[in-house]
């Protein structure tokens, strides 16, 4: 079974900083792409970023440049770096991976951005 786990999310200022990690919990093949995504409260699930296994990135309107995308393979972790934070960024921020026969997520990790 694998298991996605998500840290680094906590309470920041406005125009903070966060590095959000998601760990997995073994090697997976046959990967198609990695993501991040969040839900605001009262909102659907939206993207983030993801990253696909050639190294192509895709970003969320509302966050291109301001956060990154990166994945550490020696490691198995995901990461997720946050830069100039706004309220609007508020929100719990899922790990996801996705392959061929599979579609893993993590539990989630909260965000809150105060002004």
């Amino acid at each position: 079974q694998v298991q996605l786990v998500e840290s680094g999310g906590g309470l920041v200022q406005v125009g903070g900083s966060l590095r959000l990690s998601c760990a997995i919990s073994k090697t997976i093949t046959n990967i198609n792409h990695l993501g991040w995504y969040r839900r605001a409260p009262g909102e659907q699930r939206k993207l983030v970023a993801s990253v696909g296994v050639g190294g192509n990135t895709n970003y969320g309107d509302s966050v291109k440049g301001r956060v990154t995308i990166s994945r550490d393979n020696t490691k198995s972790t995901l990461y997720l770096e946050m830069n100039n934070l706004k309220p609007e960024d508020t929100a719990v921020y899922y790990c996801r991976v996705v392959g061929t026969t599979f579609d893993y997520w993590g539990q989630g990790t909260q965000v809150t951005v105060s002004s």
